[in-house]
């Protein structure tokens, strides 16, 4: 069976409720709970494919980056490293435990999803964010996994965007920084009441499978499109 169709699975379709998966909330508010995610690290001897052996099937539920005002409570959970403002209109943030970096708009807010490691949102445009998610892995390579394409379309069919929106990648590419190899991914998901502009980038090392994801609201997409992709292009991990 390929490693896509495995999504499919009763294992993975059961963890999804009928309800959740009826659900007009985003993937990514609904909640996981860390002793979960630890727990259904997949098995090294299960013969799983490829893809899900690295990222494992429950956690990967928790890589979405759209959140209801219900979710947002203020985070200390990281040590993160704020330096100061390295490029005009955005703030770095070092993670130094994790390792990892990224730069965010002056003005996000940092808020905690359970289930991401590190989230900013923007408190007035609510689809306007940018989260870290990382989950361990016994890969080393993201190429490991598949294509630019293979692996996007895997996540975004399956885990970036809800059943019951549409879906539609618009590119896949792959770029090498300080020898790290990263897939950056551009799509856009439909729902009854507004289309979300996403862009995510994903990588692995330190025994972690990485991603990030930031977007915007499809309206205001021509407004932060710039910004976003400074934000993916900022995303680097590095050896801790």
């Amino acid at each position: 069976m390929n490693w896509a169709n495995q999504f499919s699975t009763p294992t993975f379709s059961g963890f999804v409720s009928k309800r959740v998966r009826n659900s007009p909330i985003p993937v990514s508010t609904r909640l996981i709970s860390t002793t979960k995610v630890v727990a259904s690290l997949g098995d090294r001897d299960c013969n799983c494919p490829t893809f899900l052996n690295a990222v494992g099937r429950r956690q990967l539920l928790a890589l979405g980056t759209t959140f209801t005002p219900l979710l947002l409570l203020f985070s200390s959970k990281t040590p993160i490293s704020f330096a100061a403002e390295s490029k005009k209109g955005f703030l770095p943030v070092t993670d130094k435990t994790d390792g990892y970096s990224f730069l965010y708009p002056f003005g996000w807010q940092e808020v905690a999803i359970e289930g991401q490691d590190k989230v900013f949102k923007d408190v007035i445009e609510p689809l306007e964010s940018v989260s870290v998610n990382l989950i361990p892995t016994g890969k080393e390579d993201i190429r490991d996994l598949g294509s630019p394409q293979e692996v996007a379309e895997t996540l975004i069919k399956k885990v970036l965007v809800p059943p019951s929106q549409k879906a539609k990648l618009i590119e896949a590419s792959q770029h090498e920084a300080d020898g790290k190899v990263y897939y950056t991914f551009e799509f856009v998901a439909q729902a009854p009441n507004f289309t979300r502009h996403a862009l995510t980038s994903v990588s692995i090392g330190n025994g972690k499978f990485y991603t990030l994801t930031t977007g915007a609201n499809e309206r205001r997409w021509a407004k932060m499109k710039d910004r976003l992709h400074t934000v993916v292009d900022s995303f680097e991990i590095f050896k801790v």
